[in-house]
Protein backbone atom coordinates (compact mmCIF):
# COMPACT_ATOMS: atom_id res chain seq x y z
CA UNK A 1 0.00 0.00 0.00
CA UNK A 2 2.93 2.71 0.62
CA UNK A 3 4.60 1.66 -2.43
CA UNK A 4 0.96 2.22 -4.23
CA UNK A 5 0.44 5.64 -2.23
CA UNK A 6 4.61 6.53 -2.91
CA UNK A 7 3.71 6.20 -6.95
CA UNK A 8 0.39 8.48 -6.56
CA UNK A 9 2.31 11.29 -4.65
CA UNK A 10 4.71 11.25 -7.49
CA UNK A 11 2.93 11.49 -10.34
CA UNK A 12 0.49 14.77 -8.34
CA UNK A 13 -2.04 12.57 -8.68
CA UNK A 14 -4.57 14.79 -6.91
CA UNK A 15 -4.84 18.13 -4.91
CA UNK A 16 -6.08 18.36 -1.25
CA UNK A 17 -8.93 20.85 -1.09
CA UNK A 18 -12.50 21.81 0.35
CA UNK A 19 -15.13 19.75 -1.06
CA UNK A 20 -17.43 22.18 -3.70
CA UNK A 21 -21.11 21.54 -2.35
CA UNK A 22 -22.20 20.99 -6.31
CA UNK A 23 -20.18 18.31 -7.45
CA UNK A 24 -19.88 15.01 -7.19
CA UNK A 25 -18.02 13.25 -4.44
CA UNK A 26 -17.02 9.28 -5.03
CA UNK A 27 -15.48 6.97 -2.84
CA UNK A 28 -12.44 4.62 -3.22
CA UNK A 29 -11.15 1.27 -2.29
CA UNK A 30 -7.80 -0.75 -2.21
CA UNK A 31 -7.55 -3.57 -4.41
CA UNK A 32 -5.24 -6.89 -3.70
CA UNK A 33 -3.81 -9.17 -6.08
CA UNK A 34 -1.25 -11.80 -6.28
CA UNK A 35 0.75 -11.78 -9.54
CA UNK A 36 2.34 -14.41 -10.64
CA UNK A 37 4.38 -15.88 -13.42
CA UNK A 38 3.69 -17.95 -16.43
CA UNK A 39 5.22 -21.04 -14.07
CA UNK A 40 2.25 -20.04 -11.58
CA UNK A 41 5.39 -19.01 -8.69
CA UNK A 42 4.26 -16.09 -6.89
CA UNK A 43 6.11 -12.72 -8.53
CA UNK A 44 4.69 -10.09 -6.28
CA UNK A 45 1.86 -8.86 -3.94
CA UNK A 46 0.09 -6.31 -5.72
CA UNK A 47 -1.98 -3.42 -4.30
CA UNK A 48 -3.93 -0.98 -6.07
CA UNK A 49 -6.11 2.40 -5.30
CA UNK A 50 -9.15 2.60 -7.00
CA UNK A 51 -11.82 5.14 -7.67
CA UNK A 52 -15.74 3.82 -7.43
CA UNK A 53 -16.18 5.53 -11.04
CA UNK A 54 -19.75 3.67 -10.88
CA UNK A 55 -20.85 6.71 -8.76
CA UNK A 56 -19.89 9.24 -11.32
CA UNK A 57 -21.90 11.16 -13.48
CA UNK A 58 -22.41 11.31 -17.36
CA UNK A 59 -21.72 15.02 -18.50
CA UNK A 60 -20.60 16.01 -15.15
CA UNK A 61 -17.37 14.08 -13.87
CA UNK A 62 -16.86 12.16 -17.30
CA UNK A 63 -17.96 12.46 -21.20
CA UNK A 64 -16.19 10.18 -23.69
CA UNK A 65 -15.19 6.69 -22.24
CA UNK A 66 -13.94 4.59 -25.27
CA UNK A 67 -9.77 3.69 -25.63
CA UNK A 68 -9.25 0.94 -27.80
CA UNK A 69 -6.53 -2.17 -26.99
CA UNK A 70 -4.69 -4.11 -30.30
CA UNK A 71 -7.11 -6.65 -31.39
CA UNK A 72 -6.20 -10.17 -30.80
CA UNK A 73 -6.50 -10.91 -34.39
CA UNK A 74 -3.62 -7.96 -34.44
CA UNK A 75 -1.54 -9.96 -32.07
CA UNK A 76 -1.14 -13.07 -33.26
CA UNK A 77 -0.86 -11.26 -37.12
CA UNK A 78 2.24 -9.74 -35.98
CA UNK A 79 3.77 -12.83 -34.00
CA UNK A 80 3.14 -14.66 -37.28
CA UNK A 81 5.42 -11.89 -38.90
CA UNK A 82 7.75 -11.91 -36.77
CA UNK A 83 7.93 -15.71 -36.85
CA UNK A 84 8.69 -16.05 -40.32
CA UNK A 85 11.28 -12.93 -40.61
CA UNK A 86 13.13 -14.15 -37.45
CA UNK A 87 13.01 -11.09 -35.47
CA UNK A 88 13.34 -10.25 -31.68
CA UNK A 89 10.24 -9.56 -29.59
CA UNK A 90 10.60 -7.85 -26.62
CA UNK A 91 8.02 -6.76 -24.06
CA UNK A 92 7.69 -4.00 -21.64
CA UNK A 93 5.37 -3.00 -19.36
CA UNK A 94 3.90 0.59 -17.70
CA UNK A 95 4.24 0.98 -14.18
CA UNK A 96 0.84 2.77 -12.99
CA UNK A 97 -0.20 3.71 -16.52
CA UNK A 98 -3.59 5.34 -16.39
CA UNK A 99 -1.74 7.69 -13.47
CA UNK A 100 -0.13 9.11 -16.44
CA UNK A 101 -2.99 9.99 -18.21
CA UNK A 102 -4.27 13.96 -17.31
CA UNK A 103 -7.76 14.63 -16.53
CA UNK A 104 -9.94 17.67 -18.29
CA UNK A 105 -13.28 17.40 -15.89
CA UNK A 106 -13.15 18.34 -12.48
CA UNK A 107 -13.41 14.93 -10.45
CA UNK A 108 -13.77 15.13 -6.61
CA UNK A 109 -12.22 11.73 -4.60
CA UNK A 110 -13.19 10.61 -0.70
CA UNK A 111 -9.26 10.62 1.02
CA UNK A 112 -8.07 6.88 0.15
CA UNK A 113 -7.89 4.59 3.74
CA UNK A 114 -4.68 4.96 5.41
CA UNK A 115 -3.94 7.94 3.80
CA UNK A 116 -3.70 10.94 6.21
CA UNK A 117 -4.37 14.36 5.62
CA UNK A 118 -6.27 17.59 6.89
CA UNK A 119 -10.08 17.13 8.11
CA UNK A 120 -12.63 18.61 5.77
CA UNK A 121 -10.58 18.02 2.55
CA UNK A 122 -11.19 15.84 -0.07
CA UNK A 123 -8.82 14.56 -3.45
CA UNK A 124 -9.16 16.87 -6.69
CA UNK A 125 -7.99 14.34 -9.23
CA UNK A 126 -5.22 15.80 -11.81
CA UNK A 127 -4.52 11.97 -13.24
CA UNK A 128 -6.41 9.14 -14.37
CA UNK A 129 -6.98 7.01 -11.26
CA UNK A 130 -7.64 3.86 -11.99
CA UNK A 131 -11.77 2.90 -11.91
CA UNK A 132 -12.59 6.07 -13.49
CA UNK A 133 -14.73 5.84 -16.34
CA UNK A 134 -12.42 7.97 -18.54
CA UNK A 135 -9.32 6.39 -16.81
CA UNK A 136 -8.24 4.17 -20.11
CA UNK A 137 -9.03 6.77 -22.87
CA UNK A 138 -7.08 9.38 -20.83
CA UNK A 139 -4.21 7.11 -20.67
CA UNK A 140 -4.64 5.91 -24.55
CA UNK A 141 -4.15 9.46 -25.48
CA UNK A 142 -1.26 10.65 -23.24
CA UNK A 143 0.83 7.48 -24.86
CA UNK A 144 -0.78 8.15 -28.15
CA UNK A 145 0.63 11.86 -28.32
CA UNK A 146 3.73 10.64 -26.60
CA UNK A 147 5.18 8.19 -29.12
CA UNK A 148 4.28 10.30 -31.74
CA UNK A 149 7.15 12.46 -31.04
CA UNK A 150 9.17 9.75 -31.68
CA UNK A 151 8.03 9.89 -35.03
CA UNK A 152 5.49 6.48 -34.64
CA UNK A 153 2.13 6.91 -36.32
CA UNK A 154 -1.24 4.50 -35.18
CA UNK A 155 -2.74 1.89 -37.44
CA UNK A 156 -5.60 2.85 -39.52
CA UNK A 157 -6.80 -0.63 -39.10
CA UNK A 158 -6.07 -1.05 -35.60
CA UNK A 159 -5.09 2.06 -33.15
CA UNK A 160 -3.48 0.10 -30.68
CA UNK A 161 -0.84 -1.04 -32.96
CA UNK A 162 2.16 1.93 -33.72
CA UNK A 163 4.62 1.87 -36.83
CA UNK A 164 7.49 3.64 -37.62
CA UNK A 165 8.96 2.42 -40.76
CA UNK A 166 12.20 4.97 -42.73
CA UNK A 167 15.11 4.07 -44.06
CA UNK A 168 17.31 1.69 -41.15
CA UNK A 169 13.92 -0.25 -41.33
CA UNK A 170 10.95 -1.08 -39.42
CA UNK A 171 9.66 -0.97 -35.64
CA UNK A 172 6.20 -2.14 -34.46
CA UNK A 173 4.76 -1.80 -31.02
CA UNK A 174 1.35 -3.01 -29.90
CA UNK A 175 -0.06 -1.93 -26.61
CA UNK A 176 -2.60 -3.85 -24.71
CA UNK A 177 -3.91 -1.06 -21.98
CA UNK A 178 -0.05 -1.08 -20.52
CA UNK A 179 1.19 -4.22 -21.69
CA UNK A 180 3.40 -3.70 -24.95
CA UNK A 181 5.01 -5.44 -27.46
CA UNK A 182 7.83 -4.52 -29.17
CA UNK A 183 9.63 -5.92 -32.40
CA UNK A 184 11.02 -4.96 -36.07
CA UNK A 185 13.98 -5.49 -38.39
CA UNK A 186 15.64 -2.32 -37.05
CA UNK A 187 17.31 -2.88 -33.74
CA UNK A 188 18.72 0.38 -33.02
CA UNK A 189 14.96 1.91 -33.32
CA UNK A 190 14.16 -0.34 -30.97
CA UNK A 191 16.58 0.46 -28.22
CA UNK A 192 16.05 4.44 -29.14
CA UNK A 193 12.03 3.69 -28.72
CA UNK A 194 12.68 1.89 -25.23
CA UNK A 195 15.26 4.62 -24.18
CA UNK A 196 12.40 7.00 -25.37
CA UNK A 197 10.17 5.32 -23.17
CA UNK A 198 12.18 5.17 -19.73
CA UNK A 199 12.57 8.71 -20.13
CA UNK A 200 8.60 9.31 -20.47
CA UNK A 201 7.25 6.80 -18.62
CA UNK A 202 8.17 4.48 -15.36
CA UNK A 203 8.63 0.88 -17.37
CA UNK A 204 9.40 -2.31 -16.82
CA UNK A 205 11.36 -4.05 -19.41
CA UNK A 206 10.44 -7.46 -19.64
CA UNK A 207 13.56 -8.75 -21.80
CA UNK A 208 12.58 -11.24 -24.69
CA UNK A 209 8.49 -12.10 -25.03
CA UNK A 210 7.55 -15.33 -22.97
CA UNK A 211 4.13 -14.69 -21.33
CA UNK A 212 1.49 -12.26 -22.72
CA UNK A 213 -2.40 -11.56 -21.62
CA UNK A 214 -2.26 -14.67 -20.23
CA UNK A 215 -0.16 -16.55 -23.30
CA UNK A 216 2.65 -18.69 -22.95
CA UNK A 217 5.02 -17.86 -26.24
CA UNK A 218 7.91 -20.03 -26.33
CA UNK A 219 10.96 -19.30 -29.01
CA UNK A 220 12.13 -22.49 -30.73
CA UNK A 221 14.49 -22.62 -33.59
CA UNK A 222 11.46 -23.54 -35.78
CA UNK A 223 9.59 -20.58 -35.22
CA UNK A 224 6.97 -19.40 -31.66
CA UNK A 225 4.71 -21.55 -30.20
CA UNK A 226 1.56 -20.27 -28.51
CA UNK A 227 -0.52 -21.87 -25.55
CA UNK A 228 -2.37 -21.18 -22.85
CA UNK A 229 -1.40 -24.23 -20.17
CA UNK A 230 -1.08 -22.34 -17.32
CA UNK A 231 -4.61 -20.38 -17.90
CA UNK A 232 -5.91 -24.02 -18.96
CA UNK A 233 -4.95 -25.68 -15.69
CA UNK A 234 -6.10 -23.19 -12.99
CA UNK A 235 -9.52 -23.48 -15.60
CA UNK A 236 -9.14 -27.22 -14.72
CA UNK A 237 -8.63 -26.77 -10.79
CA UNK A 238 -11.40 -24.26 -10.43
CA UNK A 239 -13.86 -26.83 -11.98
CA UNK A 240 -12.80 -29.34 -9.69
CA UNK A 241 -11.52 -31.93 -12.84
CA UNK A 242 -8.26 -32.62 -11.46
CA UNK A 243 -8.43 -36.47 -11.09
CA UNK A 244 -10.76 -36.82 -13.45
CA UNK A 245 -10.19 -38.85 -17.20
CA UNK A 246 -10.18 -37.40 -20.60
CA UNK A 247 -12.40 -37.39 -23.31
CA UNK A 248 -11.17 -37.69 -26.91
CA UNK A 249 -13.48 -34.58 -27.82
CA UNK A 250 -14.94 -31.57 -26.42
CA UNK A 251 -18.68 -32.67 -27.53
CA UNK A 252 -20.29 -35.48 -28.55
CA UNK A 253 -21.35 -36.38 -31.97
CA UNK A 254 -24.52 -35.65 -32.36
CA UNK A 255 -25.04 -33.87 -29.26
CA UNK A 256 -27.48 -30.54 -29.62
CA UNK A 257 -28.87 -28.17 -26.47
CA UNK A 258 -31.80 -26.49 -26.49
CA UNK A 259 -33.07 -23.88 -23.66
CA UNK A 260 -34.80 -26.11 -22.14
CA UNK A 261 -32.86 -29.04 -21.73
CA UNK A 262 -32.14 -30.62 -17.99
CA UNK A 263 -33.17 -29.12 -15.00
CA UNK A 264 -32.34 -25.24 -13.93
CA UNK A 265 -28.86 -24.53 -11.41
CA UNK A 266 -29.54 -23.22 -8.54
CA UNK A 267 -26.67 -20.85 -9.15
CA UNK A 268 -25.63 -20.26 -12.42
CA UNK A 269 -22.20 -18.29 -11.32
CA UNK A 270 -19.92 -20.99 -11.77
CA UNK A 271 -21.29 -21.90 -15.06
CA UNK A 272 -20.64 -18.22 -16.34
CA UNK A 273 -17.49 -18.10 -14.66
CA UNK A 274 -16.14 -21.33 -16.48
CA UNK A 275 -17.61 -20.18 -19.81
CA UNK A 276 -16.09 -16.83 -19.47
CA UNK A 277 -13.00 -18.69 -18.99
CA UNK A 278 -13.48 -21.02 -22.01
CA UNK A 279 -14.19 -17.96 -24.26
CA UNK A 280 -10.75 -16.54 -23.56
CA UNK A 281 -8.73 -20.17 -23.66
CA UNK A 282 -9.88 -19.87 -27.42
CA UNK A 283 -7.49 -17.38 -28.02
CA UNK A 284 -5.13 -20.11 -29.04
CA UNK A 285 -7.73 -23.10 -28.77
CA UNK A 286 -9.82 -22.97 -32.35
CA UNK A 287 -10.46 -26.81 -31.84
CA UNK A 288 -12.76 -25.85 -28.76
CA UNK A 289 -14.50 -22.45 -30.71
CA UNK A 290 -17.60 -24.38 -31.93
CA UNK A 291 -18.44 -26.61 -28.35
CA UNK A 292 -17.30 -22.91 -27.07
CA UNK A 293 -19.78 -20.53 -28.78
CA UNK A 294 -22.87 -23.55 -28.18
CA UNK A 295 -22.66 -23.07 -24.65
CA UNK A 296 -22.05 -19.42 -24.13
CA UNK A 297 -25.54 -19.34 -25.61
CA UNK A 298 -27.52 -20.40 -22.37
CA UNK A 299 -25.52 -17.86 -19.92
CA UNK A 300 -28.83 -16.37 -18.77
CA UNK A 301 -30.35 -19.75 -18.01
CA UNK A 302 -28.33 -22.21 -17.89
CA UNK A 303 -29.34 -25.91 -16.99
CA UNK A 304 -27.97 -29.13 -15.62
CA UNK A 305 -27.52 -30.41 -20.13
CA UNK A 306 -25.23 -27.31 -20.91
CA UNK A 307 -23.10 -27.31 -17.39
CA UNK A 308 -22.67 -30.88 -18.36
CA UNK A 309 -21.35 -30.42 -21.76
CA UNK A 310 -19.18 -27.25 -20.38
CA UNK A 311 -17.72 -30.03 -17.71
CA UNK A 312 -17.02 -32.11 -20.94
CA UNK A 313 -15.08 -29.40 -22.94
CA UNK A 314 -12.89 -28.88 -19.42
CA UNK A 315 -11.75 -32.17 -18.91
CA UNK A 316 -11.44 -32.23 -22.67
CA UNK A 317 -8.54 -29.75 -22.57
CA UNK A 318 -6.91 -32.28 -19.24
CA UNK A 319 -6.17 -34.30 -22.32
CA UNK A 320 -4.94 -31.56 -24.57
CA UNK A 321 -3.37 -29.54 -21.82
CA UNK A 322 -0.38 -28.33 -23.73
CA UNK A 323 -2.37 -27.65 -27.35
CA UNK A 324 -1.49 -24.27 -28.72
CA UNK A 325 -0.46 -22.61 -32.46
CA UNK A 326 2.70 -22.93 -34.12
CA UNK A 327 4.27 -20.26 -36.39
CA UNK A 328 6.59 -20.96 -38.54
CA UNK A 329 10.03 -19.68 -39.48
CA UNK A 330 10.38 -18.41 -43.44
CA UNK A 331 6.74 -18.88 -43.05
CA UNK A 332 5.37 -17.53 -46.45
CA UNK A 333 3.52 -14.37 -45.75
CA UNK A 334 0.58 -15.27 -48.00
CA UNK A 335 -3.33 -15.40 -46.85
CA UNK A 336 -5.73 -17.82 -47.36
CA UNK A 337 -9.11 -18.66 -45.60
CA UNK A 338 -11.17 -21.38 -45.68
CA UNK A 339 -15.21 -21.18 -45.07
CA UNK A 340 -18.12 -23.68 -43.76
CA UNK A 341 -21.45 -23.18 -42.66
CA UNK A 342 -23.79 -25.36 -40.74
CA UNK A 343 -27.14 -24.95 -42.45
CA UNK A 344 -29.92 -24.86 -39.97
CA UNK A 345 -27.41 -26.66 -37.39
CA UNK A 346 -29.87 -24.79 -34.21
CA UNK A 347 -32.45 -27.23 -33.21
CA UNK A 348 -34.71 -24.22 -31.49
CA UNK A 349 -34.71 -21.08 -34.22
CA UNK A 350 -32.74 -22.77 -37.08
CA UNK A 351 -30.25 -20.53 -37.75
CA UNK A 352 -27.15 -21.38 -39.56
CA UNK A 353 -23.48 -21.48 -38.44
CA UNK A 354 -20.73 -19.67 -39.89
CA UNK A 355 -17.34 -20.54 -39.47
CA UNK A 356 -13.99 -19.69 -40.90
CA UNK A 357 -10.62 -19.45 -40.71
CA UNK A 358 -7.26 -17.48 -41.94
CA UNK A 359 -4.18 -18.59 -42.51
CA UNK A 360 -0.71 -16.21 -42.84
CA UNK A 361 1.14 -19.11 -44.83
CA UNK A 362 1.15 -21.62 -42.00
CA UNK A 363 0.35 -19.86 -39.25
CA UNK A 364 -3.48 -19.28 -38.49
CA UNK A 365 -4.13 -15.92 -37.21
CA UNK A 366 -7.37 -15.58 -37.42
CA UNK A 367 -11.09 -17.66 -37.02
CA UNK A 368 -14.83 -17.41 -35.96
CA UNK A 369 -17.40 -19.66 -35.00
CA UNK A 370 -20.87 -17.54 -34.58
CA UNK A 371 -24.38 -18.45 -35.47
CA UNK A 372 -26.03 -16.29 -38.26
CA UNK A 373 -28.32 -13.35 -37.64
CA UNK A 374 -31.05 -14.81 -39.76
CA UNK A 375 -32.78 -17.82 -40.81
CA UNK A 376 -31.12 -19.17 -44.29
CA UNK A 377 -33.64 -20.28 -46.57
CA UNK A 378 -30.84 -23.10 -48.12
CA UNK A 379 -27.51 -24.34 -47.58
CA UNK A 380 -26.10 -22.00 -50.46
CA UNK A 381 -27.76 -19.54 -48.74
CA UNK A 382 -26.34 -19.93 -45.37
CA UNK A 383 -22.75 -20.61 -46.97
CA UNK A 384 -22.95 -17.05 -49.18
CA UNK A 385 -23.41 -15.19 -45.67
CA UNK A 386 -20.67 -17.24 -43.97
CA UNK A 387 -18.69 -16.27 -47.19
CA UNK A 388 -19.92 -12.47 -46.19
CA UNK A 389 -18.21 -12.72 -43.11
CA UNK A 390 -15.17 -14.17 -44.23
CA UNK A 391 -14.71 -11.72 -46.91
CA UNK A 392 -15.14 -8.99 -44.19
CA UNK A 393 -12.09 -10.39 -42.29
CA UNK A 394 -9.76 -11.16 -45.02
CA UNK A 395 -9.99 -6.95 -46.54
CA UNK A 396 -9.49 -5.85 -43.11
CA UNK A 397 -6.76 -8.37 -42.63
CA UNK A 398 -5.20 -7.41 -45.68
CA UNK A 399 -5.32 -3.64 -45.00
CA UNK A 400 -3.58 -4.61 -41.42
CA UNK A 401 -0.91 -6.27 -43.55
CA UNK A 402 0.04 -3.12 -45.98
CA UNK A 403 0.23 -0.90 -42.67
CA UNK A 404 2.61 -3.18 -41.54
CA UNK A 405 4.65 -3.58 -44.75
CA UNK A 406 3.23 -6.56 -45.87
CA UNK A 407 0.93 -5.84 -48.80
CA UNK A 408 -0.80 -8.86 -50.77
CA UNK A 409 -0.21 -8.30 -54.44
CA UNK A 410 -1.76 -11.22 -55.90
CA UNK A 411 -5.80 -12.37 -54.68
CA UNK A 412 -6.56 -13.73 -51.52
CA UNK A 413 -7.44 -17.56 -51.87
CA UNK A 414 -10.94 -18.53 -50.52
CA UNK A 415 -11.62 -22.07 -49.97
CA UNK A 416 -15.92 -23.30 -50.12
CA UNK A 417 -17.28 -26.56 -50.49
CA UNK A 418 -20.64 -25.20 -51.80
CA UNK A 419 -20.37 -24.55 -55.42
CA UNK A 420 -23.73 -22.94 -55.72
CA UNK A 421 -22.18 -19.89 -53.56
CA UNK A 422 -19.10 -19.81 -55.57
CA UNK A 423 -21.09 -19.30 -58.34
CA UNK A 424 -23.57 -16.41 -56.73
CA UNK A 425 -20.75 -14.48 -55.92
CA UNK A 426 -19.17 -15.13 -59.58
CA UNK A 427 -22.17 -14.09 -61.11
CA UNK A 428 -25.03 -11.56 -60.55
CA UNK A 429 -27.88 -13.86 -61.29
CA UNK A 430 -31.52 -13.51 -60.13
CA UNK A 431 -33.04 -16.30 -58.23
CA UNK A 432 -36.27 -16.71 -56.23
CA UNK A 433 -34.10 -18.25 -53.32
CA UNK A 434 -31.61 -15.45 -53.66
CA UNK A 435 -33.33 -12.23 -54.50
CA UNK A 436 -33.66 -11.06 -51.06
CA UNK A 437 -30.45 -11.73 -49.90
CA UNK A 438 -29.35 -8.57 -48.26
CA UNK A 439 -27.37 -6.10 -50.15
CA UNK A 440 -24.20 -6.21 -47.76
CA UNK A 441 -23.68 -9.99 -48.14
CA UNK A 442 -22.67 -9.43 -51.80
CA UNK A 443 -19.44 -7.77 -50.72
CA UNK A 444 -17.47 -10.80 -51.94
CA UNK A 445 -18.76 -10.66 -55.45
CA UNK A 446 -17.41 -6.72 -55.39
CA UNK A 447 -14.18 -8.35 -54.06
CA UNK A 448 -13.68 -10.86 -56.69
CA UNK A 449 -14.62 -8.37 -59.39
CA UNK A 450 -11.72 -5.93 -57.96
CA UNK A 451 -9.23 -8.81 -58.17
CA UNK A 452 -9.25 -9.04 -53.95
CA UNK A 453 -10.18 -12.53 -53.64
CA UNK A 454 -10.06 -16.00 -56.08
CA UNK A 455 -12.93 -18.18 -54.89
CA UNK A 456 -11.78 -22.06 -54.43
CA UNK A 457 -13.96 -25.52 -54.49
CA UNK A 458 -12.79 -27.87 -52.15
CA UNK A 459 -14.34 -31.10 -50.84
CA UNK A 460 -16.49 -30.89 -47.84
CA UNK A 461 -13.97 -33.77 -46.32
CA UNK A 462 -10.68 -31.75 -46.49
CA UNK A 463 -12.32 -28.50 -45.27
CA UNK A 464 -10.71 -27.28 -42.16
CA UNK A 465 -13.26 -24.97 -41.48
CA UNK A 466 -15.73 -27.87 -40.56
CA UNK A 467 -14.08 -27.91 -37.50
CA UNK A 468 -16.36 -24.62 -36.56
CA UNK A 469 -19.38 -25.62 -37.83
CA UNK A 470 -20.26 -28.91 -36.44
CA UNK A 471 -19.41 -31.80 -33.67
CA UNK A 472 -17.18 -34.60 -35.45
CA UNK A 473 -16.21 -38.07 -34.48
CA UNK A 474 -12.66 -38.61 -32.75
CA UNK A 475 -10.95 -39.46 -35.74
CA UNK A 476 -12.24 -36.46 -37.84
CA UNK A 477 -11.83 -34.23 -35.03
CA UNK A 478 -8.17 -35.30 -34.81
CA UNK A 479 -7.56 -34.80 -38.55
CA UNK A 480 -9.21 -30.98 -38.75
CA UNK A 481 -7.11 -30.27 -35.70
CA UNK A 482 -3.99 -31.27 -37.62
CA UNK A 483 -5.23 -28.91 -40.41
CA UNK A 484 -5.57 -26.17 -38.62
CA UNK A 485 -1.76 -26.23 -37.60
CA UNK A 486 -2.73 -27.06 -33.65
CA UNK A 487 0.38 -28.92 -32.11
CA UNK A 488 1.30 -29.96 -28.52
CA UNK A 489 4.37 -28.92 -27.10
CA UNK A 490 6.21 -30.46 -23.85
CA UNK A 491 6.13 -28.06 -20.42
CA UNK A 492 9.40 -26.60 -20.33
Amino acid sequence: MQAELQALENTNTWDLVDHPPDKNLMSCKWVFKVKTYSDGSIERYKARLVARGFTQEYGIDYEETFAPVARLTSLRTLLAIAASKKWFIDQMDVKNAFLNGDLDAEVYMQPPPGYSCPPHKVCRLRKALYGLKQAPRSWFAKFHDTIAQLGFTSSTYDNALFIRRNDHGTVILLLYVDDMIITGDDSNGISELKQFLNLHFEMKDLGSLSYFLGIQILSCDDGLFLSQAKYASDLISRAGLTDCKTESTPLETRAHFTPLDGTPLEDPTLYRQLVGSLIYLTVTRTNIAYVVHLVSQFMCAPRSTHFAAVLRIIIYIKGTIFHGLHYSVDSPLILRAYLDADWGGDPTDRRSVTGFCIFLGDSLISWRSKKQQLVARSSTEAEYRAMADTTSEIVWIRWLLGDLGFPQSSPTDLFCDNRSAIQIAHNDVFHERTKHIEIDCHITRQQVVRGTLHLISISTIDQPANLLTKAHHPGHFRTLVSKLKLVSSLPT
